[in-house]
């Protein structure tokens, strides 16, 4: 039974920091590729980072320059430190797993298995 147990959201203000979580369970760990997305208020989940099972990170512009994707194998979680925040992150942020390597553009249908999502708020 594959799980996805995401962590971490919250309200943070402008050019503050966040950091969400996601727990894994139910199949190799280590031969996957975990990615987040977020989806705004009224708008199209889209794609923030993912990282694979050899440690290759791919960023959407988005997250380009603050947002930082990890991968902790011996826990069985990835990470995504999200510093200088603006009021355009806010909103739902879902981890997602899928086999094989990230891409450069990776999209929410070629994920299999995700997390319940986590909010994050944003103000001004």
């Amino acid at each position: 039974h594959v799980q996805l147990v995401e962590s971490g959201g919250g309200s943070v203000q402008a050019g503050g920091s966040l950091r969400l979580s996601c727990a894994a369970s139910g199949y190799p760990y280590t031969s996957i590729c975990m990615g987040y997305f977020r989806q705004a208020p009224g708008k199209e989940r889209e794609g923030v980072a993912c990282v694979d099972n050899e440690f290759r990170t791919e960023y959407a512009g988005i997250a380009q320059g603050r947002f930082t994707i990890a991968k902790d194998h011996a826990q069985r979680t990835t990470y995504l430190q999200m510093n200088s925040l603006n009021t355009d992150g806010t909103g739902m942020y879902y981890c997602a797993a899928k086999w094989g390597y990230c891409t450069s553009n990776f999209r929410t249908s070629d994920f299999d298995h995700w997390g319940q999502g986590t909010q994050v708020t944003v103000s001004s």
